[in-house]
């Protein structure tokens, strides 16, 4: 039903990249390739996690400025995005090295990922009115916490569940013939247009999985680490899609147990008492 990247890369499937006059790309380019995603990853989430210590788990925006959210968003995103979307770019970069040298080859690089993150930055604008909402709904009634939770999880269970995330899911999973289509896209602005393109799909899969860091914190960094395996595993592996909708399942779960389980709401609990105490 669905292909993993490991088996759309395979020679059968799909001919190995070639160089200037037909040599094939040597595997340590794909060795490479990852050595970015892993520099580029690991700062972000050293980044991310000291910001977090610092801040704490605690309602709506924290106090924080759209500007800094926003940077702070999209150093998050980089850290759980990157090594899921890891196939997709190296593939699309690759093949930007194979036409494009020097700043030419920078500055397309550089579009293509400007894309991707312009598409999560925007994302980052309804996530910041989300939780600016949520956090004022917590300050004047904090027992409202308890249903903005269990509201949060359903959405993100039934998101799950549903058909527009199978359809991101495939092509995030399976995007060999989206980069084709790529290739038909008009320069000069062609490299931003596939990094928007491939990101909207990615915010498409992942949509529902963001919803519970209102629950749950945004800076909660035990929930993004776990909700970033959740994205590398429903992208990378071949039973993602299934693991797609036992997520979906415990999110709907959750959305029971959450209005009785106040453990469960680590970011809506600025003030709101305790279940013990009522």
């Amino acid at each position: 039903m669905h292909r993993s990247w490991g088996s759309a890369l395979v020679p059968s499937r799909s001919p190995a990249p070639t160089g200037a006059g037909g040599r094939l790309l040597p595997t340590r380019d794909i060795a490479a390739g990852w050595m970015v995603v892993v520099l580029i990853a690991v700062p972000a989430w050293a980044l991310t996690i000291g910001q977090a210590r610092d801040m704490g788990v605690e309602p709506g925006t924290m106090g924080m400025a759209l500007p800094l959210f926003l940077l702070l968003w999209v150093t998050m995103m980089a850290a759980m995005m990157l090594p899921s979307m890891a196939p997709v770019a190296i593939t699309w970069v690759r093949g930007i090295g194979r036409q494009s040298s020097g700043w030419a080859r920078a500055v397309r690089t550089i579009g293509f990922v400007g894309g991707y993150l312009l598409v999560w930055t925007a994302f980052g604008l309804l996530a910041y009115g989300a939780l600016a909402l949520t956090g004022d709904l917590v300050d004047d009634r904090p027992t409202a916490g308890r249903w903005i939770g269990s509201i949060a999880f359903l959405l993100a269970g039934l998101y799950q569940l549903g058909p527009l995330k199978n359809v991101c899911l495939r092509h995030c999973r399976d995007p060999l013939g989206h980069l084709v289509r790529y290739s038909g896209f008009r320069r000069p602005a062609r490299d931003l247009r596939v990094g928007v393109h491939h990101g909207a799909y990615c915010v498409g899969c992942c949509a529902g999985l963001m919803v519970v860091l209102v629950p749950l914190g945004v800076m909660n960094v035990a929930a993004m680490a776990g909700l970033a395996l959740v994205i590398f595993a429903e992208k990378l592996w071949s039973r993602g899609w299934l693991l797609s909708s036992v997520v979906g399942v415990a999110f709907l779960v959750l959305a029971v147990l959450a209005p009785f389980q106040d453990w469960l709401l680590p970011g809506l609990q600025g003030s709101m008492p305790s279940m013990d105490g009522m």
